[in-house]
């Protein structure tokens, strides 16, 4: 089993920026792939970045390329997700997810944990 626990969502203005972490406990080397998903209100849950276990190959949504950046530190089982040029729409609650693939996906099927979100707010 493979537990994920998010933290460092805040309001914040638009511009802004913020650094999410999502500390993963457990099994943590079977699950070499991770990313962030969001979750606006009304709206499916959408593929944000990944990232393998090396963190040599990222991938990232459209719609954040360029503002956001995916990183990890596997002696502390530890992702993040730097948040740069904080617009509105990116309000959302962010979740951490983890594969056993060491892989990038976008499909939320394919990711086996999940931790329960932490709530980004960007006011206008």
């Amino acid at each position: 089993q493979v537990q994920l626990v998010e933290s460092g969502g805040e309001l914040v203005q638009s511009g802004g920026s913020l650094r999410l972490s999502c500390a993963a406990s457990g099994r943590t080397f079977s699950t070499p792939g991770m990313a962030w998903f969001r979750q606006a209100p009304g709206k499916e849950r959408e593929f944000v970045a990944g990232i393998t276990w090396s963190g040599r190959t990222t991938s990232y949504a459209d719609s954040v390329k360029g503002r956001f950046t995916i990183s990890r530190d596997n002696a502390k089982n530890t992702v993040y997700l730097q948040m740069n040029s904080l617009k509105p729409e990116d309000t959302a609650v962010y979740f951490c997810a983890a594969t056993v693939r060491n892989t990038i996906a976008v499909l939320i099927d394919l990711y086996n944990y999940w931790g329960q979100g932490t709530q980004v707010t960007v006011s206008s």
